[in-house]
């Protein structure tokens, strides 16, 4: 069942004193850009439900639903037993399943609720989900293997019924943010392969079955969460400044645009923000708008 009007009890991650959250969604048309919702507590990682109604979002340990349009109302999905969810979470393209992070596990129960199942085994290697193939049937995840340190970063393709999965990429450099192309020939993340400076991460992509490695992005700032667009034509990401080791909350952000072929980028947004902000895929399914979210000061909210 889905509990309406529920905040969660506490946070896993908490808001930053004096600041809020504002779910926002951007028309990369237009320009609009339009607030959605506004807490006082944590809420990170929109992604848009198949059909286009709704954001599914995090906070607190939990997952919710929130209407983009009529009366903005958190729908709280009731999940057994599950009370610290993070923000790596994504629906099935059928609508039907909900794929989500927890405590370095991924688990999968029904978009309308019930009792997770657990997909990935535990161990000293830790999963956190970015991906789901276009089939809806593997899933794109990072991971961290807390016994291996010479290869202890890494990205795995796991089926989405279960199991420990293939090793796409590993070795001792930071990867995240794994994701496929509409067409599944490709998956993109960030990392920071070859790079010369510790935390410069960079965007890349790569086939499925491990061919074709190459660097999309070469610019000074640190890039994280390429985000492909469901036509398939454009790259959303987040833009650290130089010099920012990993992905950490309530720094001076952009969200930027770019071509999937690659090339020049352009800003769309600048905000507070970063961890949370689009962690997971963000483009609504008319690949026009993007959802995100932002932690302005209490003035700004």
């Amino acid at each position: 069942m889905i509990v309406a009007g529920h905040s969660p009890g506490g946070a896993l991650r908490p808001l930053r004193a004096g600041t809020c959250a504002q779910v926002r969604i951007f028309d990369i048309d237009s320009g609009e850009n339009r607030l959605i919702y506004q807490a006082n507590h944590m809420l990170e990682a929109p992604n848009w439900t198949p059909d286009g109604a709704g954001l599914c979002v995090n906070g607190g340990g939990r997952i919710a639903i929130l209407p983009v349009d009529g009366a903005a109302r958190l729908a709280w999905i009731d999940i057994d037993g599950m009370e610290s969810a993070n923000n790596d979470h994504l629906i099935s393209p059928d609508g039907t399943t909900l794929f989500l992070s927890a405590e370095g596990g991924v688990y999968s129960v029904p978009v309308v609720g019930g009792t997770p199942v657990r997909l990935t085994p535990p161990g000293s290697v830790r999963y956190y989900l970015h991906g789901v193939s276009p089939d809806g049937a593997t899933l794109a995840c990072t991971t961290i293997d807390y016994g291996d340190p010479e290869e202890g970063c890494g990205i795995r393709l796991v089926p989405s019924t279960g199991g420990t999965g293939t090793v796409l990429l590993s070795g001792r450099v930071p990867l995240d943010g794994p994701e496929w192309t509409p067409d599944g020939e490709w998956i993109w993340f960030n990392g920071e392969v070859g790079a010369s400076v510790a935390g410069h991460a960079r965007l890349f992509r790569i086939r499925p079955d491990g061919s074709g490695l190459a660097r999309m992005t070469d610019s000074p700032s640190v890039d994280w969460f390429p985000h492909v667009s469901p036509d398939g034509a454009h790259i959303a990401f987040l833009s650290f400044p130089p010099g920012t080791q990993g992905h950490p909350p309530d720094m001076p952000v952009q969200i930027r645009l770019m071509d999937a072929s690659g090339g020049d980028a352009r800003t769309l947004v600048t905000l507070s923000g970063g961890q949370g902000t689009i962690n997971v895929n963000s483009w609504s399914p008319d690949s026009r708008r993007l959802a995100y979210v932002a932690y302005p000061d209490v003035e700004a909210c």
